[in-house]
């Protein structure tokens, strides 16, 4: 761990930074949101507003790590925990509506995306259907009607 005035490389430096940045996120879930936010979805390749050209593959490669770390936390979360945590992340969003969130992501499937590129099988399969059942259930929380969806 990094204290002030220690001498550090910058990769520890920037580790640490991250770490920081990413305890201010509350949720597990939000976490996995934030990192998947910074890859691009044409390269796959993680990019973040602060860094210096320079910084760009430290930065990918840190990301990379963090989001993975990360994923493989949340998936091994019970699926009561999962939905606890989901439960507080949609909470902690002001300007959103329940009801109308619950929908998109029915529609839309974002947590889908959520999944790092280096995880393959089980844990994906996994992650997809416990999100899938917690969407089960805050549907029927947030009564949302999707019609073209099954129940």
């Amino acid at each position: 761990m990094w204290t002030p005035g220690q001498i550090v490389n910058d990769h520890e430096v920037r580790d640490h930074t991250w770490r920081r940045e990413l305890a201010e996120i509350e949720t597990a879930y939000g976490r996995l949101v934030y990192l998947a936010s910074l890859r691009d979805s044409n390269s796959g390749r993680y990019e973040h507003y602060a860094a210096d050209p320079g910084a760009r593959k430290i930065v990918h490669g840190q990301c990379m790590r963090l989001h993975e770390a990360i994923f493989r936390e949340w998936v091994n979360f019970t699926l009561e925990r999962k939905k606890a945590d989901v439960d507080l992340y949609i909470r902690g969003l002001d300007s959103v509506d329940r009801a109308e969130l619950i929908d998109a992501w029915l529609r839309l499937t974002p947590y889908k995306n959520l999944v790092p590129a280096a995880v393959r099988g089980p844990d994906r399969e996994m992650h997809i259907s416990d999100f899938e059942a917690i969407l089960g259930l805050l549907r029927n929380v947030y009564g949302v009607a999707s019609p073209d969806l099954p129940a």
